[in-house]
C-alpha cells in the first residue's frame, strides 16, 4: 500500500503515517528495498510469511507464487500493476486463474488470510476475531481440512487476536505488541527453540 500511494494510484489516509518516509530525502532508497523484499522465503527450515498460505498450496507452490508477484512488484511496470492489486475477488483459488485476478489472489493470502471456508478454501475477509470466534463453516487457515502444507513449519504474523501460537510446525507471531501487547521473536536454528517477548506500550486503540 506505501507503493501504491508514492506511486499515486492511492491516496493516503490520515492513519496511514506514511509522511515521514514520502517526505524523507531517503524515500526512494526505502522504496526500492521495499520493492525487493520477499513476500515468502524460506530459513532454517520454515517457511515465512506475512499473514498465511492458501490451504491448496504446498510450500513450494507458495514460493513459487510469491515469486511471481515479486517479479511484478520489482519489474518496470510496477505502477500499472499496483492498482490492479486491490479487491477480495476472486476469493477462491485456481490454478487456472491468469494476471491480476491471479496475482490479486496471491497477495490477499500471503498478506490478509486469517480464515477460509472449511469445505472449500474460499478466503473470508471479514471475521478479524481469534481462532475460537468462528462460526460454523469457517477454520483458521492453518486448520483447513488436508491442508497441502500440513507437513511444512510455517512461521507467519498478522493476526493479533490468535495471540501466540506455538506449534511443533507452527508459529503465530503477532502478539499486538501496537495494542500495548508484545514484540515477540523465536530463535528456530541450532536445534532448540528460544522464545522472547518485550512488553509494549499501547501505539494504538483497536478499531
Amino acid at each position: 500500500h506505501l507503493l501504491a500511494v508514492a506511486h499515486r494510484v492511492r491516496p493516503a489516509p490520515a492513519s496511514d503515517r506514511f509522511d515521514d518516509i514520502l517526505d524523507s530525502p531517503e524515500r526512494q532508497a526505502w522504496l526500492e528495498w521495499l520493492r525487493a523484499r520477499p513476500l515468502a522465503l524460506e530459513q532454517h527450515g520454515w517457511l515465512c510469511v506475512h499473514a498465511g498460505v492458501n490451504p491448496a498450496w504446498t510450500a513450494f507452490q507458495t514460493l513459487a507464487l510469491a515469486a511471481e508477484v515479486e517479479a511484478m512488484l520489482r519489474g518496470p511496470d510496477v505502477a500499472t500493476f499496483l492498482p490492479q492489486m486491490y479487491g477480495n475477488e476472486p476469493a477462491r483459488w485456481s490454478d487456472t486463474l491468469q494476471g491480476a485476478d491471479r496475482w490479486r489472489h496471491v497477495i490477499n493470502v500471503l498478506t490478509r488470510i486469517r480464515f477460509v471456508h472449511a469445505a472449500d478454501g474460499t478466503l473470508d475477509f471479514k471475521l478479524k476475531e481469534s481462532a475460537g470466534a468462528a462460526p460454523p463453516g469457517l477454520v483458521p487457515w492453518f486448520d483447513a481440512p488436508q491442508r497441502a502444507s500440513i507437513d511444512t513449519p510455517i512461521a507467519f504474523g498478522h493476526w493479533s487476536t490468535l495471540g501466540l501460537l506455538n506449534r511443533p510446525t507452527l508459529l503465530g507471531l503477532d502478539t499486538g505488541c501496537v495494542w500495548g501487547g508484545s514484540l515477540t521473536a523465536v530463535r528456530v536454528d541450532g536445534g532448540r527453540r528460544e522464545l522472547v517477548q518485550v512488553r509494549c506500550d499501547r501505539a494504538q486503540a483497536p478499531g
